[in-house]
């Protein structure tokens, strides 16, 4: 099934599939779009695939991104500087799906969606490759009018599940996910952590028993050795602020990404 012909739902079940197959933890890799720079985004999200990222998380700057920590909050500060929008993430994902076959997924807040219209983004978004969105302030119980129109062309909403998330809410919305569970670690924002949170391997144990989705677990994984921590537990992890950070410290930027990432990779093998 060619990229063009496979559904956004599809190509994400697909990228799991493939690392489950290589017995490993698919690795997802989020960057802010236009950070550091317009000019260097396209050359970072082929650099984070060259090192093995199975999904590409595309952040969409916004100028209150309340889930995230300094790291993103100071990487959404820069994009928007560089005016970046909507249409330029939307453009950014249409040029790397056409050439690598890799689900790209959109990362941002409501207000640029909303603004630019569901309906409007479902059409234009889904010819384009884009395989779903994670809006961090868009709650399940409010996004109907946003999912309907996903669903109709087959793109997926991802929600986050935070460890303080109560089992009666578990149950009636994760059997119900589209894409993957994406699984928050620790009660706070977004932000390389030296450790996980004692209670993740609880917290995915709860989520596991309402669906056969592939779980994520993101916020404050930072380095590899958090990833062979989590073999076994979960499907997959989500990998933002240090793949930023390892971007902000770099001379040669694509490189140190492209290392980085393959670093995550290697460890989430069995």
């Amino acid at each position: 099934m060619s990229v063009a012909a496979a559904t956004g739902v599809e190509r994400i079940a697909g990228a799991f599939a493939r690392a489950k197959a290589e017995r490993r933890l698919a690795v997802l890799i989020y960057l802010t779009v236009g950070y550091p720079d317009r000019e260097s985004t396209g050359s970072l999200l082929r650099a984070a695939i060259d090192g093995g990222a199975d999904l590409l998380e595309l952040g969409v700057p916004f100028s209150d991104p309340l889930a995230d920590g300094a790291t993103v909050q100071r990487a959404s500060e820069v994009a928007l500087a560089n005016g970046i929008t909507l249409g330029d993430c939307l453009a950014e994902a249409r040029s790397v799906v056409a050439e690598r076959d890799v689900p790209v997924v959109l990362m941002g807040y409501t207000n640029p969606f909303a603004r630019y219209g569901y309906d409007h983004f479902a059409m234009v978004a889904a010819p384009m490759g884009v395989a779903g969105v994670i809006v961090p302030d868009l709650p399940a119980e409010e996004s109907g009018a946003f999912d309907g129109e996903l669903d109709a062309v087959g793109m997926a909403r991802i929600d986050l599940y935070a460890p303080t998330t109560p089992d009666e809410r578990l149950a009636r919305l994760v059997p119900v996910s589209r894409g993957f569970v994406y699984c928050v670690s620790l009660t706070g924002v977004t932000g390389a952590r030296r450790t996980l949170g004692a209670d993740v391997g609880s917290f995915v144990g709860r989520v596991r028993r309402h669906t056969a989705l592939p779980i994520v677990l993101g916020f404050g994984i930072s380095e590899p050795a958090h990833v062979s921590a989590l073999r076994g537990l979960v499907d997959g992890v989500a990998v933002g602020s240090a793949a930023i950070d390892a971007v902000t410290a770099a001379s040669d930027k694509p490189a140190a990404l492209r290392t980085f990432v393959r670093g995550l990779v290697e460890a989430g093998r069995s």
